[in-house]
């Protein structure tokens, strides 16, 4: 039994410590990871090469659901896939394996769940800049040069 952790941020200035970290507390030798968006499996090679890699018994684990991906349908489609395999998901946060047999009821409920609560961090995301801004605390995001237009 192969035990394959992966991390997953959306975007390159982001960092993959944390995950990793966890992954290796929980005892996962292997752990592959990637920054790209959740939001679509388009250009996800490295999921796609784990669940390639997945045998019978095997077991791949996520910190968190929403590093499968951002909708219920893509969570389930990706476990689906690792269980054609004959290989579990477990996630850490909330700790759910799909090695049960009322995980896909969990699942689906998690799954309809991350969105919701996606928006919800938006909000707050646009409160904390408003409130910012009334206190002249906010002085705007990371403004990124476009290199074709340098070029």
């Amino acid at each position: 039994m192969t035990k394959i952790g992966y991390a997953r941020v959306s975007t390159t200035d982001q960092d993959l410590d944390l995950q990793q970290n966890k992954l290796k507390a929980e005892g996962y030798e292997i752990i592959r990871s990637a920054k790209v968006s959740g939001a679509t499996r388009a250009g996800r090679e490295e999921l796609q090469t784990i669940i390639e890699f997945l045998r019978t018994g095997d077991e791949l684990m996520v910190t968190h659901l929403d590093h499968l991906g951002r909708d219920t349908r893509a969570v389930l489609n990706i476990i689906h896939d690792c269980e054609q395999r004959g290989a579990f998901v477990t996630i850490l946060g909330p700790h759910v394996s799909t090695r049960g047999e009322m995980v896909h009821m969990v699942l689906t409920v998690l799954g309809m769940v991350a969105p919701m609560e996606r928006r919800f961090i938006k909000v707050r995301q646009r409160e904390g800049i408003q409130q910012a801004k009334a206190n002249f605390i906010y002085k705007g995001g990371i403004r990124r040069i476009d290199r074709a237009m340098v070029l």
